[in-house]
């Protein structure tokens, strides 16, 4: 029996400068949502479904751009890779804040798309491997951890820049945390690569990838106003479709493919995929139309709105270091099978308390803070359970997968909450349509228990140790 290894000083100051770019990245999405509606007022005369591309294209870049930029990263430099994705995110975001007009508002949108593309399965690739594998769950757990924290402190955080300083603040309050972050990487960071990969990479796969998985987000986004059934979804999602298969061909036969689908045949990767796109779905799908409930039919404020949504995600950060040290004892398996029965529980708390009258406790909280147990299970353990048997070698190129399919599943959760919440006309309907949103998130989170409980492989299989040990 080998004795545990001693974590270094260095390792610990990685996980410090990823956590902080995901803390940036995390906070973003929530004060964000806060910001839409002075946003509107700002640029009187725009229409909601154009100020809309504020999110929409930031979600399609990003997605679009991940399998490049993971491949980039295991290429070219997972340091470079990530120090140059957080100065573009930090021009973005100044160029967001500055912004005068919608146009260029999304185009800056667009800019922190890149460099959120670039600078996420960057980090990854940086963090696992800077901490031996019987610590990377716990590693994994503190670097959620911060996510699910920019998730708490969003709403009150959004809510006081947008009272106090305006929307502009909620973009520009980006700068100084990335431009700490580049000081510190540039000095800290150790640079690391994958030194099989070839020179170059498929020319056309880069393309149709990228507008294959474009495409999708867009149908997907976009299907609420389009609708389900229009001749602009079904031909945007046939695109995509055919792209898509165009890119998995060649990924096949190509001797330098952007995306090794042989990673897919680790059981451990590919059911970890299933089971992010069942959570993020579901949270998601619950998270964001959230805040119109509490505003529209409870008639809150949009601080008390902050404040309602804070014990939940608080919650999950104090959760999520501790079920990392239980996944590195236990195993993944049983942290997300535990994660699951708790979101289902939360949906089916909203199901029999949450009523048009205010029951702040049980109607609101009580069901965040099932949730909030879901997501300290969830946000970084499938991280965490998706790269565990994957090799370090492809650190990058599978940190971009798994990120792919992140973006999708947070984009078909909210699409789907949008499209059947809709815009319900009195208090009855609303609350009628709310209770089938919570079905299909209670769906959702039943989904990911059973894969993880069923499909899930409980240990590492010996070529996976073979090549940790090896690397």
């Amino acid at each position: 029996m080998t004795e545990p290894q001693a974590i270094p000083r260095q390792s610990w100051w990685t996980l410090g400068i990823t956590a902080a770019a995901g803390f940036m990245v995390s906070l973003e999405i929530t004060v964000i949502s806060l910001a839409f509606n002075d946003i509107q007022e700002s640029f009187d005369g725009t229409s909601r479904a154009t100020l809309s591309w504020i999110f929409t294209a930031y979600n399609i870049g990003v997605a679009a751009l991940l399998l490049l930029s993971g491949w980039a990263a295991d290429r070219y430099g997972r340091k470079k890779l990530f120090l140059i994705g957080l100065a573009v995110f930090m021009l973005g975001s100044l160029l967001s804040g500055i912004s005068t007009d919608a146009a260029t508002l999304i185009g800056a949108r667009v800019v922190q798309s890149v460099g959120g593309a670039m600078q996420f399965p960057a980090g990854l690739a940086l963090l696992l491997p800077a901490f031996p594998p019987e610590k990377r769950g716990m590693a994994v757990g503190i670097w959620g951890a911060t996510g699910a924290l920019a998730a708490a402190l969003g709403p009150s955080i959004g809510a006081a820049l947008v009272n106090g300083f305006g929307w502009r603040s909620v973009f520009l309050v980006n700068i100084p945390v990335a431009a700490l972050a580049i000081a510190l990487g540039s000095r800290i960071l150790v640079e690391s690569r994958a030194d099989d990969l070839p020179e170059s990479v498929d020319a056309i796969s880069v393309p149709v990838a990228s507008l294959g998985v474009g495409l999708l987000v867009l149908a997907i986004a976009q299907s609420e106003q389009w609708g389900l059934t229009s001749p602009a979804t079904l031909l945007t999602v046939a695109a995509a479709v055919a792209l898509l298969v165009i890119f998995v061909r060649r990924s096949r036969s190509h001797p330098e493919p952007l995306f090794d689908l042989d990673l897919l045949q680790i059981r451990s990767f590919s059911t970890s995929l299933a089971g992010t796109l069942c959570f993020c779905a579901a949270f998601f799908g619950w998270f964001v139309v959230l805040p119109s409930f509490i505003q529209d039919w409870w008639d809150y404020s949009i601080v008390k709105t902050g404040l309602v949504l804070v014990p939940g995600p608080a919650l999950a950060a104090f959760v999520s270091p501790f079920m990392g040290r239980v996944a590195d004892a236990r195993g993944h398996r049983v942290v997300l099978v535990i994660g699951g029965v708790a979101g289902a529980i939360g949906m089916v708390t909203h199901l029999i308390f949450t009523t048009l009258e205010p029951r702040l406790f049980i109607g609101m909280v009580l069901p965040g803070l099932f949730v909030g147990v879901a997501a300290g299970c969830s946000f970084a353990m499938l991280v965490a359970a998706t790269m565990r048997d994957v090799p370090p070698q492809r650190f990058g190129m599978a940190g971009a997968g798994r990120t792919t399919v992140f973006q999708l599943a947070i984009a078909l959760g909210i699409a789907v909450a949008a499209a059947v919440v809709g815009d319900p006309g009195n208090a009855e309907d609303a609350l009628s349509v709310y209770r089938i949103n919570w079905v299909i998130a209670l769906a959702f989170f039943v989904g990911q228990a059973a894969l993880f409980a069923l499909a899930y492989p409980s240990a590492p299989t010996e070529s996976a140790v073979a090549e940790t040990a090896a690397a």
